[in-house]
């Protein structure tokens, strides 16, 4: 049957193509709606994370043998290793730039080497050197999480003696330079292991009295410090 048969069916259709349109738009916006969400791929690009980080480990303190005694050709000193233990505190600002405060203490024997070997031990000193550090951590990686970092320490040196032909040892505090790489592997998002190296450029000035005869110096430290240990972040 033709639609031109039908009284007023002509006159009514743009009314009808109309209404269809109009039921059809919501219809379609929802269907848009419905497959809009990308959202957790981009949430979980964003998920909080907490920016504070402890570790606790041991430490091995390995000195350079180096410095030497004023007006003395030949003269050097050198040092012995040590285990410690340390704690360090980082607080992230992002997933890649993170702050480090490192603080251990250790102990370290002094004793004379090449033109003055013979004098032997000459004390034993004391030695915090609280350390900050800025570090740029690699998080492409997933479970394994390297990192670099550069900053700077002031060493203090404390209950010190002096031994043998040394009647006095004052090593002075001073200030130094550290550069480090380290990893954490993560375990789970709280806890993982980590391994870390520094160096140190540390080379404090000292005063000794020696055979009667007052003298000084500069004690060329430079120590490596080769930790393992765990990491928590909270």
């Amino acid at each position: 049957m033709s639609m031109n048969r039908i009284p007023g069916l002509k006159a009514f259709a743009p009314a009808f193509v109309l209404a269809a349109v109009a039921l059809a738009a919501p219809i379609a916006s929802a269907a848009d709606l419905t497959q809009v969400p990308k959202a957790p791929e981009a949430e979980s690009a964003l998920t909080p994370y907490s920016p504070w980080q402890i570790r606790a480990r041991a430490l091995a303190v390995i000195p350079n043998d180096g410095g030497s005694v004023n007006g003395i050709g030949g003269s050097d000193l050198s040092y012995s290793n040590s285990v410690t233990p340390e704690v360090d505190f980082s607080y992230f600002f992002t997933r890649n730039i993170a702050a480090e405060l490192i603080l251990g203490t250790t102990s370290a024997n002094v004793n004379a080497d090449g033109s003055i070997g013979s004098l032997g031990k000459l004390g034993k000193v004391w030695i915090l050197p609280p350390t900050v550090t800025l570090q740029y951590h690699f998080t492409d990686f997933g479970k394994f999480q390297p990192y670099v970092g550069a900053g700077v320490n002031y060493t203090m040196f404390y209950n010190q003696s002096s031994s043998g032909a040394a009647t006095k040892l004052d090593v002075k505090n001073t200030f130094g330079a550290a550069v480090q790489v380290g990893f954490d592997y993560m375990i789970n998002d709280k806890w993982g292991v980590n391994v870390d190296v520094k160096k140190y450029y540390l080379r404090p000035d000292f005063d000794a009295t020696v055979g009667g005869a007052k003298v000084k110096g500069t004690a060329k430290l430079d120590p490596w410090m080769v930790g393992a240990g765990v990491t928590y972040r909270f």
